[in-house]
């Protein structure tokens, strides 16, 4: 495809729908999957990757326990507030442009990370991470979009989604099996092959696209991620500091400020970042919604029981890694029939089910868990909350880019990103503190006090994440015209079956 037909076909009426009807060679849409699926799950990977490995760390590198925990938060917060910017230059300057600048400071930072000598230059390279992420990640789902017929796209969206899902509830036992039978430093080592491996596939079979054109948004750009490192770093810091301590006040004040500031200029500029019109779709904003809710739900859970399998139970990582499969590997399984069925039934009941189910599967974990507990009695939880996740992931990003103008789709992309992050950050924190706040690492029987009720309140997140989905209207995805395309703040235009 040449360099003009993608950028017409990035901006016009047709531009994820027609790029690929006549001008994308035949396996496009195939290549588009392979690379955006193996670009996204390195990213989300390291969401959780390093947690199993931290007592390798400490005894390789030294550090306080402080030191560790930047170790994962270094990477939550440059890739949580810079994950809508990342969105923002590949709409400017060309989305498979900025995925492959992306993917080279992803891959180069992994491997620092793996060299790393000493704790403060780990956390150093584990931000700059964090920074290639947020520019590859959302940039996955617009390319992805562009490549692929919209009569195909369930499908594609179940596959990539599924992978997605995968990558982060796969990251502790990923990270535990590396750190325990070969070294820590291969939980790094292992995206550098990959990037590499990818990076020219991405440049010979990945059309460029574009966005609107417009100018980047400097000043939203700034307040969104002023206030998203202000919230995210109080949240993550809130358990370890104190939540009325000075820094985790400051962080929690100083950054609603700024996103209030944010808000308020998405509303009055002209060419916002996130422009606040979008949240007028009853769509758009139950999906995102729906998607920041079940993040706090499933992260959470995911962190404590992670921990319960190993420190009560007495699982080695790999062990309890293997033995949480029938929820983690779920998403494989099932993800693509639930992109098939959205495309069938609409997404709206898959994921309302989807979300009922992992709500349902974590009440279960709520009611049997006890220190002496069967594996048996596991299983039917982890089976119905692997099913539940996998029907929300694919068809969730299947209405998160139904709902806007196609042209907008980088912008949603990256708000939808932005929100499943600082669910997961918010997960943690909320979880951990109601687990404190009942129980404890005294005992066995102190951990499943407080265990059992922050999986009640994960439950009942996840929950209220399927009434928010349940709102979602029915409808087709949203369409425009080339004058539509250009205008700065028309309408969404939606049409009910």
């Amino acid at each position: 495809m040449s360099q003009r037909t993608a950028q017409t076909a990035g901006t016009t009426s047709t531009a994820g729908d027609t790029q690929t009807a006549g001008t994308a060679h035949r396996g496009g849409a195939a290549w588009a999957l392979v690379i955006t699926s193996v670009a996204g799950f390195m990213a989300a990977l390291d969401n959780l990757v390093v947690t199993t490995a931290l007592p390798s760390i400490r005894k390789d590198l030294g550090g306080a326990l402080d030191d560790l925990e930047w170790t994962v938060s270094a990477y939550t917060l440059t890739f949580a507030v810079l994950l809508m910017f990342g969105a923002a230059l590949g709409d400017r300057f060309g989305r498979r442009r900025m995925f492959l600048a992306g993917l080279t400071v992803f891959t180069g930072a992994s491997a620092a990370a793996a060299m790393a000598p000493g704790i403060d230059s780990l956390i150093a390279a584990r931000a700059v991470q964090g920074v290639g992420a947020a520019i590859m990640m959302p940039l996955t789902l617009t390319l992805l979009t562009a490549a692929v017929p919209a009569a195909k796209r369930g499908m594609a969206y179940g596959i990539w989604g599924g992978v997605n899902g995968l990558a982060v509830a796969s990251g502790p036992l990923i990270g535990g099996s590396l750190t325990e039978h070969v070294s820590w430093h291969w939980i790094f080592w292992l995206n550098v092959p990959l990037g590499l491996a990818v990076l020219p596939l991405a440049r010979l079979r990945l059309a460029e696209s574009h966005g609107t054109g417009a100018p980047l948004d400097i000043p939203g750009t700034l307040l969104a991620s002023g206030g998203l490192f202000g919230i995210v770093y109080a949240l993550i810091r809130g358990n370890i500091d104190g939540w009325t301590s000075g820094p985790v006040l400051t962080g929690l004040i100083a950054g609603g400020a700024l996103l209030a500031g944010f808000v308020h200029h998405g509303i009055r500029s002209k060419n916002p970042m996130l422009p606040m019109r979008l949240f007028r779709s009853r769509a758009f904003s139950a999906i995102n919604a729906a998607s920041l809710l079940m993040f706090v739900g499933m992260f959470g859970s995911i962190f404590l029981l992670s921990q319960f399998l190993q420190g009560v139970i007495g699982y080695s990582p790999t062990e309890a890694g293997l033995r949480m499969l029938p929820w983690t590997g779920m998403p494989m399984i099932v993800a693509p029939i639930a992109g098939y069925l959205s495309d069938r039934i609409g997404g709206r009941p898959v994921v309302t089910v989807g979300l009922a189910l992992q709500a349902i599967g974590l009440g279960w974990f709520a009611l049997i868990v006890a220190p002496d507990v069967s594996y048996a009695a596991q299983l039917p939880a982890l089976i119905i909350s692997g099913i539940g996740m996998a029907l929300y992931f694919a068809p969730a990003a299947n209405l998160v880019m139904s709902s806007v103008r196609p042209s907008e789709q980088g912008i949603a992309s990256g708000a939808n990103n932005a929100l499943r992050e600082l669910g997961g950050a918010l997960g943690v924190a909320v979880l951990a503190s109601v687990f404190s706040a009942q129980g404890g690492y005294e005992s066995a029987q102190r951990f499943v006090d407080g265990l059992s009720p922050a999986l009640w309140v994960g439950a009942a997140v996840v929950g209220t994440a399927a009434v928010a989905a349940a709102l979602l209207p029915r409808r087709r995805p949203v369409t425009e015209t080339p004058a539509a395309a250009s205008a700065t703040a028309p309408a969404l235009e939606t049409v009910a079956h």
